[in-house]
């Protein structure tokens, strides 16, 4: 009796310790998808003139080509958001969204400003 107690808990463990190790692993896979898609967002920004920049802020919030990575559902999204904190400042913000293995949703945010003076000029946060 006192067995097969320890082998229901021991298979218990298992099976949940698996399913961590499930979630975690579609995590890291969503989180470095995202970084991906964010970073090819950016350098295609990077290459933008300012008028081209106030353009895009202009237009609001849009939504950003995202491919569908293997083995998900489908369910992941990027939103860019441009604004002008100074007149001589754009501040891009882009938000990666997807709900996880578990069901639970997840969210990245990068931030980055450019300055008038050089496009190259920036400094970012991500979140």
């Amino acid at each position: 009796m006192v067995a097969a107690t320890v082998l229901v808990l021991a298979i218990t463990s298992s099976i949940t310790t698996l399913q961590r190790g499930f979630q975690a692993l579609d995590t890291a896979r969503n989180t470095t998808h995202a970084s991906q898609v964010m970073q090819s967002e950016l350098e295609r920004l990077r290459l933008k003139s300012w008028a081209q920049l106030q353009a895009l802020q202009d237009s609001g919030d849009t939504k950003v080509a995202v491919a569908a990575l293997r083995g998900t559902a489908g369910n992941l999204t990027c939103r860019r958001i441009i604004t002008g904190p100074k007149t001589d400042m754009k501040e891009i913000t882009l938000i990666f969204s997807w709900n996880g293995y578990d069901g639970r949703p997840h969210t990245l945010r990068y931030l980055t400003r450019y300055g008038k003076a050089g496009l190259y000029d920036y400094f970012y946060t991500s979140h």
